[in-house]
């Protein structure tokens, strides 16, 4: 089974920085589709950041390009999500997700397998 963990999340001011951390078993050996996604008080859960095609392409949100970087790894089984300028609207709760299969899309329905989510606060 997938065993998901995150950490990393916390309360910033706009403009600072928070690295995002997740335990992730399946990336050794495998090349499924994995990413962040986040979600915030009445909104819809969102696609951030994935990665895949053995860690070598990536995806992101329009919102976030240029600012959050995904990584990954498969020595220490971890994936990243460096956020940078944060800002206000990019508070939520952030989710590592695995889709659980070889295609990869930004939709959250896709996604198999969840964390249990990590905070992110970001303070105008």
């Amino acid at each position: 089974q997938v065993q998901l963990v995150e950490s990393g999340g916390g309360s910033v001011q706009a403009g600072g920085s928070l690295r995002l951390s997740c335990a992730a078993p399946r990336l050794t050996g495998r090349s499924y589709c994995m990413g962040w996604l986040r979600q915030a008080p009445g909104k819809e859960r969102e696609g951030v950041a994935l990665i895949f095609g053995g860690g070598g392409r990536t995806y992101y949100a329009d919102s976030v390009k240029g600012r959050f970087t995904i990584s990954q790894d498969t020595g220490k089984n971890t994936l990243y999500l460096q956020m940078n300028s944060l800002k206000p609207e990019d508070t939520a709760m952030y989710y590592c997700a695995d889709r659980g299969g070889f295609y990869c899309t930004p939709d959250a329905a896709t996604f198999s397998y969840w964390g249990q989510g990590t905070q992110v606060t970001v303070s105008s």
